[in-house]
């Protein structure tokens, strides 16, 4: 294990040197789905393996366990994690401050009359289980990159992944203290860190109604806390796709299930909302109708286009808005459970159609594979309804008027806007992460001013003597 001392960490600079994104990976080529195929069989041979809580360096057991399952076949355990529990909240909060004093300085940085960034201090970091490895790698990197120290609470649904990632950094030598692990229940480790004096900030990807109780508790000024705490949060969405009247029918019937059915619908990100104009409304629902029903839902290391929900209880909740969805509109495919192997909990990708605005499927993030249709009188119309929501994620246009497409530049309030494609799939580097209103704090992740948030400015001036 590397000590503090002998470690150098990277110097930021947030707008100097070349960053290319790793291209996607081709698997029409036999070499590359023969490799990926290998890789998935060499983790099935580790799957129920047991994960320690990993508090400056040490490995601890716990009574209480977690226990992660493959929601494509809840029989099979991915893997058991020790439960971090309240009990856990002062070593870990101990470990991550006394490394900090020591992690803060360990950047080489020439001094002038400028203003620089210095780390914040403690961080918990606290990733969803949607995006188990992107999003907690990249909250997690860009808070000790900057110089911080972390707590570490993945979510109880994904905790493996997480765990995989906290060894590969100590493998790389990340000193002890740095990066401290502690899967736990939201409730009673997840409060008790957030509400945590020395706690200076938290980065946060899930629900609205978590991470405004996040946003409540940080706020409060607790016995001994020095600092107003930084809340880094991102929060979901309710995602429309806006089709006009002149669009390209085809390209907007792609765009639309891509988004909202990638993923199974489980993305901050997803459309669930696609509001059409009343001139082609018919002929798109068509379309959309052949083109849902071509995906094939399965497990996905058998190449199917749509796994199964994370857990039984999303299931059941999915399945009660596709019941009302059934009273407010008109269901053109899907509208039920979809059979599968491993008894795991696979949906159907469901079309609501004739959504009216204002009405519960057409306003609450579901979160799943179902997808609510609006008409839309006319553009003025469709993009009133688009942004009549709390939230303001992502959002997409379909037209070929140049006009229609500056209006939405200007008009369609979100932090994410796409131009005739799909509302999803922001990629590092070229189109940074953000909402706004609900959606969260903004934060842009994946873009140059990102390492901002998990610093502080200070500027330093000096007299020559």
């Amino acid at each position: 294990m590397a000590t503090v001392e002998a470690t150098i960490r990277p110097q930021i600079r947030l707008h100097t040197g070349t960053f290319v994104n790793e291209p996607l990976t081709d698997f029409t080529k036999e070499e590359n789905a023969r490799k990926m195929r290998s890789a998935i069989e060499k983790v099935r041979g580790q799957l129920g393996r047991e994960y320690d809580l990993i508090i400056g360096g040490q490995r601890l057991k716990t009574a209480e366990k977690i226990r992660s399952i493959n929601p494509a076949n809840p029989g099979q355990v991915v893997g058991i994690h020790q439960k971090a529990g309240k009990e856990h909240v002062e070593p870990a909060m101990k470990s991550a401050l006394e490394t900090f004093e020591h992690w803060k300085r360990t950047t080489v940085e020439e001094q002038k009359d400028t203003l620089h960034y210095i780390p914040l201090g403690v961080g918990a970091v606290i990733p969803p289980w949607n995006f188990p490895c992107a999003i907690m790698a990249g909250m997690t990197l860009a808070s000790i990159v900057s110089g911080n120290t972390v707590v570490l609470k993945p979510s109880s649904d994904s905790p493996t992944i997480a765990a995989k990632f906290v060894e590969l950094l100590e493998e790389c030598g990340m000193p002890e203290g740095v990066v401290n692990f502690c899967p736990g229940a939201g409730a009673s480790f997840g409060d008790a860190i957030v509400a945590h004096p020395k706690t200076r900030y938290i980065a946060f990807t899930g629900s609205r109604e978590v991470g405004l109780r996040i946003n409540k508790v940080a706020a409060d000024n607790a016995p001994g806390q020095v600092w107003i705490k930084r809340t880094i949060l991102e929060m979901g969405g309710k995602d429309a796709i806006v089709v006009d009247a002149d669009a390209d029918i085809d390209s907007a019937v792609e765009g639309v299930a891509g988004s909202a059915f990638g993923f199974q619908g489980q993305k901050c990100s997803a459309c669930s909302r696609a509001i059409v104009d009343e001139r082609i409304y018919d002929s798109f629902l068509q379309k959309l109708k052949a083109r849902v029903e071509k995906i094939q839902v399965g497990d996905p290391a058998e190449n199917a286009q749509m796994g199964a929900v994370i857990n039984e209880g999303s299931m059941n909740s999915i399945l009660e808005y596709i019941e009302q969805g059934k009273k407010d509109g008109r269901v053109i495919t899907g509208g039920g459970r979809a059979s599968g192997p491993g008894n795991g909990f696979y949906l159907q990708p469901t079309v609501i159609a004739d959504i009216q605005p204002k009405s519960k499927l057409e306003q609450e993030e579901i979160f799943g594979p179902v997808l609510a249709v609006i008409k839309s009188k006319n553009y003025d119309h469709a993009l009133q309804i688009a942004n009549d929501t709390e939230f303001g994620l992502t959002g997409a246009v379909y037209t070929k008027s140049k006009d229609k497409i500056e209006r939405a530049i200007e008009e369609f309030h979100e932090g994410n806007l796409y131009i005739n494609r799909k509302c999803t799939g922001a990629t590092v580097g070229c189109h940074p992460f953000g909402g706004f209103n609900m959606s969260g704090t903004d934060s842009k992740s994946g873009g140059p001013d990102y390492l901002y948030l998990f610093t502080q400015g200070k500027a330093v001036g000096k007299k020559t003597i």
